[in-house]
């Protein structure tokens, strides 16, 4: 995601009309972005399927909302408390951050240090990616004012890929699969919206927000995994900024223009969240982990050592 986001910027602060010539070439370009990101969140969709244990939906749908309620109380804090805006980053960058879980880590963490039902979890969680999450609340938070069909329009890819995932197993893993393909093509698009001019405003903020994300959402998931019978690993495992909610922030632009002044510092916030998390959480997964095998190794001490 990040690579060809700053190709994007790159071209769109240097040579914006480079690619503006018609045809294809435009169509990859800021004004395909709508297109690529409707793709995208059909092939998530088509991956959210209900056939998992309960026990790991439980947790799952746990994890879930503690995020996304984590998210939404500090964003709602910014938003009435500080008016918007906090060290430079806005409610929207908190909340598109501090919301969404990058998968791919997720389940790279806990396939290795985690159980089969610490990977399971993410099922319920994948319900986070995309804009409609982030819309709803910010509608419902009376933070945005988006027409219902807009909102229709945004969770209808999601839906429909959801019941053809769920209804066809070979459909499922065959747009499931090639759902990495989009990602570069929609940072891209993204990209050439945004120019560099922002980075230099939003940088440092950006890093201050990917350690808010680490520290905040790392801790609540991890009490929440432990409450709800997990170890705690699924939890850590939790607390990173996906990679396509770099894309969030200008669809939310696209649907409430009241966030277009501010919707390319967000992305360059979520950007710099994204790529701190991507750093630490595995950090503070291992340390997890650790914790947890030591805590079971002087279990089993205990119990071999206690009187017959």
């Amino acid at each position: 995601m990040v690579v060809p986001l700053f190709l994007g910027m790159v071209i769109n602060t240097f040579a914006p009309n480079l690619l503006k010539i018609g045809g294809f070439t435009q169509a990859l370009t800021g004004v395909g972005y709508p297109t690529l990101l409707g793709m995208y969140l059909f092939t998530v969709g088509t991956k959210m399927t209900m056939r998992a244990a309960p026990r790991m939906m439980v947790r799952g749908f746990g994890l879930l909302l503690t995020k996304v309620g984590t998210a939404t109380v500090c964003a709602l804090a910014v938003e009435k408390i500080f008016g918007g805006h906090i060290l430079g980053v806005s409610t929207l960058a908190v909340m598109v951050a501090m919301s969404d879980t990058n998968g791919g880590m997720f389940l790279a963490l806990t396939s290795v240090m985690g159980s089969k039902d610490d990977a399971g979890t993410y099922v319920p969680q994948s319900i986070e990616t995309g804009p409609f999450l982030t819309m709803l609340i910010f509608v419902g938070a009376g933070l945005a004012v988006i027409p219902w069909l807009t909102m229709v329009s945004v969770v209808a890819p999601i839906v429909v890929g959801a019941i053809l995932g769920n209804l066809d197993d070979d459909l499922r893993q065959f747009f499931g699969a090639h759902e990495p393909i989009i990602i570069p093509f929609m940072a891209f698009t993204l990209g050439q919206t945004i120019n560099l001019a922002s980075v230099l405003t939003a940088g440092l903020p950006g890093l201050a927000l990917g350690l808010t994300v680490i520290v905040v959402t790392g801790l609540t998931c991890i009490a929440v995994d432990r409450l709800l019978g997990g170890s705690g690993v699924a939890g850590a495992a939790a607390s990173s900024t996906a990679g396509n909610s770099a894309a969030v922030p200008q669809a939310v632009a696209l649907a409430d223009p009241a966030y277009a002044a501010i919707a390319a510092a967000a992305t360059v916030q979520v950007t710099a969240s994204v790529i701190v998390t991507a750093i630490l959480t595995p950090l503070l997964t291992s340390w997890m982990y650790r914790r947890v095998r030591e805590s079971r190794a002087e279990r089993a001490d205990r119990t071999e050592s206690a009187p017959r």
